[in-house]
């Protein structure tokens, strides 16, 4: 990207009603066989329009085409049983029923290309592309295979190389995994987490982002982060390593939260997808609200570093809210961009 502070989401974008039940994350669809598949198409061409509208430059799918950031990826793997369910606590924070590993996972096709070739004939603009990252899919799982963590996310990071290779060829411009459980289990994301996101994006040319969040704006996440004091200091946790990592831009929550903006200091040098929309609030920021948060971190980050974003997906949010919100986001980096060139 040549524009300074171009602008993006973190991911997902609300799901127009007559494609799935609104406000939802994992909401069933409303339309089946080539119905579903049109109505995707539709919904994504909508999302992209959408953001062309509100302004933002790198633009995505809205994630229209899946129903859940991890376990729609992990529907097209082989040795995952989806009837065979159990209950476990995800991220250490609330119980979900999720499908078990039952075999040598393994991907005999390929899962996001065909929707990656459609939204890149739709537009010129850069594209990015998100795919869960290997330790948040181990934990959206039961697994009765491996037994071990560790040997379940470096399969499913040469299973996440293939796809994103695919992507890349396809004419993706980022690809972004999602990382959320990067905030919580600090130890692993030190010993094997990193490097097995790096195996993850290991030969690809086109740029590479990790998403790092406290989650979407559902009850379970925003008790949780009730329970975290005035000051959430989770990134000090991982950013020493990422900041050496090969990873090209790194994600963030930054807008309501109680993130010490001075933690981007460990991660000089790198690009910053700074989260400066709150997606846990039907409040729409003013763009005055977004340009201040971005102001704050370019203490830390070089201006020609620093990528305005979501803090997360907002697939939870209404569709007047999250449009409202790409807007303020644009309009707020425009100001920004207005006082750095002046």
């Amino acid at each position: 990207m040549n524009k300074l502070l171009p602008t993006s989401t973190a991911g997902s974008l609300p799901k127009p009603l007559w494609l799935a039940e609104p406000e939802k994350i994992w909401s069933p669809w409303r339309l089946e066989g080539e119905e579903l598949i049109e109505g995707k198409q539709d919904a994504l061409r909508v999302w992209l329009q959408e953001q062309q509208h509100a302004g933002i430059d790198i633009v995505s799918d809205g994630e229209q085409t899946r129903q859940h950031f991890v376990t729609t990826f992990i529907e097209h793997l082989d040795g995952v049983d989806f009837e065979k369910r159990k209950t476990v606590k995800i991220r250490d924070r609330y119980d979900a029923s999720v499908p078990t590993v039952v075999g040598a996972v393994s991907r005999q096709k390929p899962v996001f290309v065909e929707d990656a070739k459609f939204l890149r004939q739709q537009t010129k603009q850069p594209i990015k592309w998100a795919l869960p990252g290997p330790m948040t899919m181990i934990d959206t799982l039961y697994d009765a295979h491996y037994k071990s963590r560790e040997e379940l996310a470096w399969e499913f990071a040469v299973i996440l190389n293939q796809e994103a290779k695919e992507l890349e060829a396809a004419g993706v411009d980022i690809i972004q995994f999602d990382e959320p459980s990067f905030n919580v289990f600090f130890d692993e994301v030190n010993d094997w987490g990193i490097a097995a996101l790096e195996r993850a994006m290991e030969g690809l040319k086109c740029e590479t982002a990790v998403h790092i969040c406290y989650g979407y704006g559902i009850k379970a996440n925003t008790d949780w982060k009730k329970t975290l004091g005035s000051e959430w200091r989770q990134y000090e946790e991982v950013f020493p390593k990422l900041q050496k990592s090969n990873i090209d831009i790194i994600s963030l929550e930054c807008q309501n939260s109680h993130v010490p903006i001075d933690l981007l200091e460990l991660i000089r040098g790198k690009k910053i997808m700074l989260g400066a929309i709150d997606v846990a609030t039907n409040i729409i920021e003013t763009p005055e609200e977004v340009a201040a948060t971005l102001r704050r971190a370019l203490q830390f980050v070089d201006a020609d570093k620093l990528y305005p974003s979501t803090n997360c997906g907002m697939a939870p949010l209404s569709r007047a809210v999250a449009r409202g919100k790409l807007n303020a986001l644009s309009a707020g980096a425009e100001i920004l961009r207005r006082e750095l060139s002046a």
